[in-house]
């Protein structure tokens, strides 16, 4: 094999496969990323058996052939290859080596074959939609954050992504929790998604996502069925199993009845909940939400280290409460909100509060409170 492309295009490339392929194996070949020439181009693949990510660039073929070497060390050096420069790969002639040359710098890395190297079966695939990608970024932006860290409820280290019936029509929908606190978004179901499966896709699947959509207009074909996806946004195709799981009827843990509405400024409430929070334990991190008419006084208490307290104006208007939350869930929440308002529904201090952003009525946040 040898062939030679812009050293852009192949750390662009690069940049999207080699995320995949984790630091530490105990088989080589999942160190290594796949390149093959194909008809002008040069085809990159890497795979945790997971999870595989492969994309196409322009090159100019010499020789044509297929190899596999070590992922990340392969894009260490192109990256630091000069900018605009051409890169030369070239096998040798005993298969062992592959020879990378750029400019005035020669690189020689093990190869192992290719045909060592594993594919995903993908089978049948029974649903298929496009979308614009930017919404279905905006889906994990606003869930990504509650997905459960917890091994034993597997079932809950995802995004469950399912189409639900809307006032307006189809919704495609996306919901995380880890029991805690629980993230659900929406948007209009697109055309073909209606009777997909719900499916569950991994944790480390969504931050892939995420960082594949660079361009929020581009097109994003999805193709699923009850144990895979695959998506594919102009030259790179990613595909993953699913979690093999049920997961929980989060219907049941949204608050219906939850009459005490607190409004107030996002940014000014967030602002204090992280200074207050300076002087909470990292274990514990509650802070106190004293309501009454008009304003909020939020406190923390650390028996080891002290007291802090400030008050926030707010629109207010129902009987006086007191209730706890851990603080990084209010940030995390509050992070997430668009507009300049966040709007709680509160019922009392021992039941889960609903948090809505004002100016965004397809997404919603439920968080259990803390004893304080």
């Amino acid at each position: 094999m040898r062939v030679t492309l812009e050293r852009s295009h192949l750390l662009a490339s690069l940049t999207h496969v080699h995320r995949v392929v984790e630091r530490r194996n105990t088989i080589p070949i999942l160190s290594n990323v796949l390149i093959r020439t194909d008809d002008g181009q040069l085809k990159l693949k890497a795979t945790d058996l997971d999870l595989e990510a492969q994309e196409s660039v322009p090159a100019m073929v010499e020789r044509p052939g297929a190899t596999t070497v070590p992922a990340h060390m392969f894009y260490d050096i192109v990256r630091k290859l000069p900018e605009g420069s051409q890169v030369s790969l070239e096998a040798s002639a005993d298969g062992a080596t592959l020879s990378i040359s750029s400019g005035r710098s020669r690189f020689s890395l093990q190869m192992l074959p290719e045909s060592d190297f594993p594919d995903i079966t993908v089978g049948d695939l029974s649903h298929s939609f496009t979308l614009e990608a930017g919404d279905l970024k905006r889906l994990i932006d606003r869930t990504q954050f509650a997905i459960s860290n917890e091994e034993i409820r597997y079932y809950l280290n995802g995004i469950f992504l399912h189409t639900v019936d809307g006032p307006d029509g189809a919704l495609f929908r996306a919901v995380a929790t880890d029991g805690h606190r629980l993230a659900r978004a929406d948007i209009a179901a697109p055309k073909g998604a209606e009777g997909m499966p719900g499916i569950i896709v991994p944790r480390k699947t969504v931050g892939e996502i995420q960082r594949l959509i660079e361009d929020p207009k581009a097109e994003l074909k999805v193709e699923l069925s009850d144990a895979k996806i695959r998506l594919t946004v102009g030259n790179v195709v990613l595909t993953s199993k699913l979690i093999d799981g049920t997961f929980p009827d989060y219907g049941r843990v949204i608050p219906q009845g939850n009459d005490k509405e607190l409004r107030v400024d996002k940014a000014e409430f967030a602002e204090a909940v992280d200074r207050v929070s300076t002087i909470s334990s990292e274990r514990g991190r509650a802070v106190k939400l004293a309501l009454a008419e008009g304003r909020l006084v939020l406190t923390v208490v650390n028996p080891d280290s002290g007291t802090a307290t400030e008050e926030v104006m707010v629109d207010y208007a129902d009987t006086p409460l007191e209730i706890g939350f851990n603080a990084r869930y209010l940030l995390d929440i509050a992070g997430q909100l668009t507009s300049e308002t966040a709007v709680f529904h509160l019922a009392d201090a021992g039941s889960p509060t609903l948090i809505q952003d004002a100016g965004d009525g397809a997404t919603l946040y439920v968080l259990m409170p803390m004893r304080v």
